[in-house]
C-alpha cells in the first residue's frame, strides 16, 4: 500500500544528558588568551640563504639503427640547462620571514636518443621585498627597490654535449658525451631596509611602542625598560578613503649609535628609506629639546641630509605635570612643529593622524611630478 509517515514521540530521557555533543546545558568552550609574546609579530629584516643552481643533464649516447639503415651514425642530443635561482621583490612581501635558508634550482633533463635535446630546468622565483639588499662577502651585489625587479642570484649549469655533438669528418662514429655542469653555489645575506613611509625616530623609553599601538593594529611589546623594541616593527594607519601610510617603529637610538653604539647601525639602516621622520620626545625629562638635537646629530653622522628630511616633532607623556611645564620651553626652542599628546591616553592623537596624512600626500604629489609612483603597501 501507500507509504504511510510515522510520527516517533521520544521522551525526554532518550537524549543523553551526559554527552557533550547532545547536553542541553554545553557552553561555548573559552578560547585560549593568546599570549602578548605571541601577538607580537615583527618583520624578519636579515636572512642568511644558500642558493644553488640546478646542474645540466647529461648528454645522451645513441646510435641509429634500423633495417634497411644499420648504421645511421651517432643520434644523442643535448642535455638541458639547470634552472637559475631568481629573487624577485615583491610588494605583497612586507618581510623576510618567509624566504628560507637554502633554494636549489630544478635539473635540466638528459639528452636522448633520436637527437632529442633534454628539457631545460625551471627557474626557481624566491619573492622577496621592496627594499632588499643583496650581500656576498660584506659586499653589495643587488639593491631590489622596484616592484618586479629581479636578480639571477645563481645561475644553473650547462646541459652535457651528446655523441651527435662530436660528430666530424675523421670521426665517423664517436662514442665521447659530456656530462652536465653543476649549477653555481653562493653564500647570500638579504638584509630588509624599511620602506616605510614614516619613521618612528626616539630615544629608549620615549613612547615609540606605545604611539604605534595607539595610532595602528601593531602590536610592539611595551614595557618599563630601555630597549624593549629590539626588531622593528611596522604599522599601517588606515583612513576613511581607503589610503595606508606605514609607519615604522625604530629601535632606541642612543648617542653614539653612528659608531654603532646600543643597537647601533642595524637599525639606522631602516630610518635610511623612510620618506618623512617623526621624532618622538619625551617630554617629561628635563631640557627635552636637547634629545631633538642628540637625534638629528647621530642621524647626519649616518648619513649626510638624512636629518633634513620632512618631519613632525611629536612630545609624547603630555599627561604628566612636568611636561605640560617643558611644552612651552619645547616650542621655544624647536623650529619644526610640535604636536604634543599623549600615546597612553589618547590625547590628541587626531591632529598627529591629520599632520601625518598632510606629510603623506605632499610625499605623493613630489613623486608624482618626478614621474614615479608612489611607495604603496
Amino acid at each position: 500500500g501507500p507509504w504511510k509517515p510515522v510520527l516517533l514521540l521520544l521522551s525526554p530521557q532518550a537524549f543523553s544528558t551526559t554527552c557533550a555533543w547532545c547536553a542541553k546545558d554545553r557552553r561555548l568552550r573559552q578560547k585560549r588568551a593568546v599570549s602578548e609574546r605571541r601577538l607580537t609579530r615583527y618583520f624578519v629584516d636579515h636572512r642568511k640563504v644558500r642558493v644553488v643552481g640546478g646542474q645540466g643533464g647529461g648528454g645522451g649516447h645513441s646510435f641509429y639503427s634500423e633495417p634497411r639503415k644499420l648504421f645511421g651514425g651517432p643520434d644523442g642530443g643535448n642535455g638541458g640547462d639547470g634552472g637559475h635561482v631568481i629573487l624577485k621583490a615583491d610588494r605583497q612581501m612586507k618581510s623576510l620571514s618567509s624566504v628560507l635558508p637554502f633554494y636549489q634550482g630544478f635539473h635540466g633533463g638528459r639528452g636522448g636518443s633520436k637527437n632529442c635535446y633534454g628539457a631545460n630546468g625551471a627557474c626557481m622565483y624566491v619573492k622577496v621585498p621592496v627594499g632588499t639588499l643583496v650581500k656576498e662577502d660584506g659586499k653589495v651585489v643587488a639593491d631590489l627597490t622596484e616592484h618586479g625587479e629581479e636578480y639571477i642570484a645563481a645561475y644553473g649549469g650547462a646541459g652535457g654535449k651528446g655523441n651527435r655533438f662530436f660528430l666530424s669528418n675523421e670521426n665517423r662514429a664517436p662514442t665521447l658525451f659530456t656530462p652536465g655542469e653543476p649549477g653555481q653555489e653562493r653564500l647570500l645575506h638579504l638584509e630588509l631596509k624599511t620602506t616605510a613611509h614614516a619613521g618612528l625616530v626616539g630615544f629608549p623609553n620615549a613612547g615609540k611602542s606605545s604611539l604605534l599601538r595607539a595610532i595602528s593594529r601593531a602590536k610592539p611589546a611595551v614595557a618599563a625598560y630601555p630597549f624593549t623594541t629590539l626588531n622593528p616593527h611596522v604599522g599601517m594607519v588606515h583612513y576613511q578613503d581607503y589610503e595606508q601610510v606605514a609607519v615604522a617603529d625604530i629601535p632606541g637610538l642612543i648617542r653614539g649609535a653612528h659608531q654603532n653604539r646600543g643597537l647601533g647601525v642595524a637599525f639606522l639602516k631602516h630610518i635610511e628609506r623612510c620618506r618623512f621622520l617623526l621624532y618622538v620626545v619625551d617630554l617629561s625629562v628635563p631640557q627635552p629639546w636637547t634629545q631633538l638635537q642628540d637625534l638629528k646629530y647621530e642621524l647626519e653622522e649616518y648619513e649626510k641630509g638624512l636629518s633634513e628630511r620632512p618631519c613632525v616633532v611629536i612630545g609624547n607623556k603630555i599627561d604628566l605635570a612636568q611636561s605640560r611645564i617643558n611644552l612651552p620651553l619645547l616650542r621655544e626652542q624647536v623650529a619644526e612643529r610640535v604636536i604634543a599628546l599623549s600615546a597612553l591616553t589618547g590625547d590628541n592623537l587626531e591632529e598627529l593622524l591629520l599632520h601625518l596624512r598632510e606629510l603623506y600626500d605632499t610625499h605623493v604629489r613630489t613623486e608624482q611630478s618626478r614621474g614615479q609612483g608612489p611607495d604603496k603597501w
